[in-house]
């Protein structure tokens, strides 16, 4: 699980940790690795300070998914009109397949991709 520095506190490290998932948190300037009772703290400190690229890697696999988001918003704003909460949900999977099928799109043209939507 990525997040920023703003979630980069003993207490997140530690519940992410015991839900199953690793917490890539790049830590404050000036913050030690003293574990106070949390080591998930102290392992993912000396993580990230021996192994920072590796580190680094894990952590800005969000920014994929933070620039699909901000793409999805430019295309087709970032409010959902729908009253129901079926509706809204309905709404925001619409947004994302028509984002994709754009995608697909604009590749099939950069990379001179035919389309054969018949195969046998």
């Amino acid at each position: 699980m990525s997040g920023d520095k703003a979630y980069s506190s003993r207490a997140n490290l530690e519940l992410i940790n015991e839900l199953g998932a690793v917490p890539y948190i790049p830590f404050k300037k000036g913050t030690t690795g003293r574990a106070k009772n949390a080591p998930t703290w102290k392992k993912m400190y000396h993580y990230f300070e021996f192994r920072n690229e590796e580190f680094l890697e894990h952590y800005h696999k969000r920014s994929n998914a933070e620039t699909t988001f901000h793409m999805i918003k430019s295309k087709s704003g970032d409010s959902v009109r729908s009253k129901t909460e079926v509706a809204q949900a309905n709404e925001v999977l619409l947004k994302v397949l028509c984002h994709n099928i754009c995608v697909v799109i604009q590749e099939m043209f950069e990379l001179g991709i035919e389309p054969n939507f018949f195969s046998s």
